[in-house]
């Protein structure tokens, strides 16, 4: 039996696709499917044309021949004589480790100042009003080049280390900040089968295993809330879950410690970080941690007060009802914004060829650039790399937003 809201039944239009509400939007993204691969394969069609009239061709052989330059900071073995493909990764590295260490500080440093910027206390929220309104209205590459002639200005070189008449000492005999750089204690392990990167990799596999246990103590405390209504004190084990499988294996694999010495004109061994990576680090830090910590209070303000008022007639103490309440409660509206911080850090991160600091801009899109003439091909290797970085901090930020967004029953 068919009713008056029924569709009429008849064969397959063309104008069915456009008429009918339920394929025209499928029929237009179509058509716009079409044009932007028709659109690309025409701009594509027409650089490889211009290339083959000007007797030229997209080949990327230039990887395998020799760099023939020095990077001045690098975290894998590398020579003038290694090809540039080694010569890019080198740099890729260096890019990766600006970009990690920066989104660590810059989420510390904004999650505090946008917490303290809520506080009672008048001159700290002033305070923290006056970093955030400086820092994040003025460019990026201008805070980079302050700090580092800040660092070369201020601070001591290895010559002023040297003698009895020394003007400056190095810190607990361990640590040598200096204008060309920070001198730090290299852990080493004297087991042999620890040698090399071995005995880091072994370091890094317990920290993650460490990591995943303490995540797991924690879900099985919160199970046992749940259920009987009192939390477990758990601080202490999540410690041990930490601490203990490092300090073994610190111990099996013979840990000691390589402290950098004053030889000759400059600093030698330990772990040498030159001026450069730490102003660039530096600057992005502190600079996007301004706008993370208008995020974070802005996600703090979207809680609603009664929810402060409710944790406290339960007798919760302020940091607590921080820590437990509020806090878990912003998260759903501070991770969206946070994800593009986080992109941005990764991609101003390139602006490192200001002072000097070879990332992969400086190496891949810089000296390979002009040695090989290869513009095109660098130019979409750059692409590339920093397209699958930016995908990969979207994925997994999304992931944990994913975690913690309000389940419904």
């Amino acid at each position: 039996m068919t009713t008056l809201s029924d569709p009429p039944k008849g064969g397959f239009r063309l104008s069915t696709l456009i008429n009918d509400t339920r394929y025209r939007s499928y029929t237009f993204q179509f058509i716009v499917l079409i044009a932007l691969i028709s659109a690309f394969a025409y701009l594509g069609s027409n650089l490889i044309a211009n290339l083959k009239a000007a007797g030229l061709n997209i080949s990327y052989n230039f990887l395998g021949e020799p760099a023939g330059y020095d990077i001045n900071q690098r975290l894998i073995e590398y020579t003038s004589q290694s090809t540039h493909l080694r010569a890019a990764v080198v740099g890729m590295l260096n890019t990766l480790l600006v970009a990690v260490v920066a989104c660590f500080l810059a989420t510390i440093i904004g999650v505090v100042v946008g917490v303290l910027r809520l506080s009672n206390n008048w001159i700290v929220n002033k305070l923290m009003g006056v970093y955030v309104e400086i820092f994040r209205n003025v460019p990026v590459l201008i805070w980079i080049l302050i700090i580092m002639a800040v660092f070369v200005a201020v601070l001591p070189q290895p010559r002023e280390f040297r003698g009895d008449d020394a003007t400056a000492s190095m810190f607990l005999d361990l640590f040598a900040f200096t204008g060309r750089g920070f001198y730090f204690p290299r852990p080493t392990f004297t087991a042999e089968w620890a040698a090399g990167s071995t005995g880091y990799l072994i370091i890094i596999g317990l920290l993650i295993a460490s990591f995943f246990g303490a995540r797991a103590l924690s879900k099985n405390a919160t199970a046992t809330q749940e259920r009987t209504g009192d939390r477990p004190t758990t601080w202490y084990y999540t410690l041990a879950i930490w601490l203990v499988p490092v300090l073994v294996a610190c111990v099996i694999m013979g840990l000691s410690w390589e402290i950098p010495a004053l030889k000759g004109f400059n600093f030698k061994g330990g772990i040498y970080a030159r001026n450069s990576y730490i102003a660039l680090t530096f600057a992005l830090s502190i600079y996007t941690a301004a706008f993370i910590a208008e995020n974070v209070r802005a996600g703090i303000l979207a809680i609603s007060t009664g929810q402060t008022e409710a944790a406290a007639s339960l007798g919760l103490r302020p940091s607590r009802t921080m820590n437990l309440v509020i806090l878990p409660q912003a998260l759903r509206v501070i991770i969206p914004p946070l994800i593009s911080q986080y992109l941005n850090i990764t991609k101003n991160s390139s602006l490192a060829i200001a002072v000097g600091y070879m990332d992969v801009t400086g190496t891949l899109g810089g000296i390979t650039l002009n040695q090989t003439g290869r513009a095109i091909e660098t130019v979409l290797l750059l692409m590339a790399f920093y397209l699958i970085i930016s995908l990969s901090i979207s994925a997994v930020m999304n992931v944990y937003n994913n975690s913690v967004k309000l389940k419904e029953r």
